[in-house]
């Protein structure tokens, strides 16, 4: 059950964070980048609903497609931020990534 949790809250933790950087980015932005901008928050809000689905439901596998899905975003994230070459859009995503990827392993063992 505490594995469970540890993944579940990670997870939801990193879907709400990507989804408040793409709510700001909204606001933000005008424009061509507004419309860029839009994209990422509805990206985002699909995974923060998704996240949310265990709650509701208990289940292992869904918890387990989006953390998986989670982990793959925050990397390209950071991916994103190496090209861009900053650190703060570098870091933030790859640590919350590989955090993802071990409660996702810890939780799956």
């Amino acid at each position: 059950m505490i594995r469970f949790v540890v993944c579940l809250a990670i997870t939801i933790l990193s879907a709400l964070v990507s989804l408040g950087f793409s709510t700001v980015a909204v606001m933000k932005s005008k424009g061509q980048a507004r419309t860029i901008a839009y994209y990422a928050a509805a990206r985002s809000l699909s995974f923060a609903v998704l996240s949310l689905v265990p709650v509701l439901t208990g289940s292992n596998a869904w918890l387990q497609a989006v953390a998986v899905g989670m982990i793959v975003v925050q990397s390209c994230d950071a991916a994103i931020g190496v090209s861009i070459h900053d650190r703060m859009k570098t870091y933030g995503p790859a640590g919350t990534a590989v955090a993802n990827m071990i409660a996702l392993v810890w939780f799956s063992l």
